[in-house]
């Protein structure tokens, strides 16, 4: 049986060296592929040499650890023969809402700087899951994978914001009032949320995270990392050859991709 595989996601570079050396003392059969200085080539590395483990620090340059995590899982291939999704270990300095976020989504983690002593539980777990992973199908693991990540996205519980109605938007020099329930879907672009109606688009200035607590989540369902559609504006859903969601909408041409991460919530259409 070949030894296991692990890349390391750390954008400083003593960190990820200790790391490396903690592991080959904690789990010497461990084979560290890369040491990864940022998320954009952590996620290209994870894809190209596809690892039995990956370590993500949280906060990196490019893409944190959490966007590799979704976008990785968005960009795993399946089927026959194809690797299993890899276990995921988040590495993060001390932060109370975070490591509630992890433990909600059964999602192992370590805290900087990393002891051998914690190291050493998190191997144990990862050794077991491992074993479990492979007396299982590789897509039973990568929905598993799915949920957790989806578990850890779920906002965590607070005070009621209130509901946006009227949203104020540019078009051109002018301003124009929309109500939500004309929204088609949000969509984010750089520094805008494109607000997609069945007449036109405007754009207002804020992200998708700032907007998303504002709308009735029975309402607006995220279905991709960029996405916002309003339910009741959807026709139909579409699975391609390849086995990739998009959604035809009431009074607009576009179809919308759905991301592997929310892909559950059209099963039944």
């Amino acid at each position: 049986m070949p030894s296991p595989t692990a890349l390391i996601a750390e954008d400083e570079p003593l960190l990820a060296k200790a790391l490396s050396q903690a592991l080959q003392r904690t789990w010497p059969q461990l084979d560290v592929l890369q040491l990864a200085p940022n998320g954009i080539v952590a996620l290209e590395q994870a894809l190209a040499l596809r690892p039995d483990v990956l370590f993500l620090d949280i906060k990196m340059p490019g893409q944190s650890g959490l966007e590799v995590a979704r976008e990785l899982a968005e960009q795993w291939p399946q089927g026959p023969g194809e690797k299993p999704f890899p276990l995921i270990v988040f590495v993060t300095a001390y932060d109370e809402h975070a490591l509630e976020a992890f433990e909600r989504a059964a999602i192992d983690y370590l805290l900087k700087p990393v002891t051998d002593a914690r190291l050493g539980s998190t191997v144990q777990r990862l050794q077991t899951l491992l074993a479990q992973r492979s007396a299982s199908s590789q897509d039973d693991y990568l929905e598993l994978a799915l949920a957790r990540l989806r578990q850890l996205a779920a906002p965590a519980e607070q005070a009621a914001t209130p509901r946006l109605e009227i949203i104020r938007a540019a078009v051109g020099n002018r301003t124009r009032l929309i109500p939500v329930e004309e929204v088609l879907y949000f969509e984010a672009t750089d520094k805008y949320v494109n607000v997609v109606t069945a007449d036109g688009e405007a754009l207002i200035r804020t992200s998708l995270r700032e907007l998303l607590p504002q709308l009735d989540g029975r309402q607006f369902w995220q279905i991709h990392r960029g996405t916002v559609v309003q339910v009741r504006k959807v026709q139909a859903a579409l699975r391609d050859e390849a086995g990739k969601l998009s959604l035809v909408l009431h009074d607009r041409p576009e179809k919308l991709p759905v991301s592997r991460l929310f892909a559950h919530l059209f099963k039944q259409m």
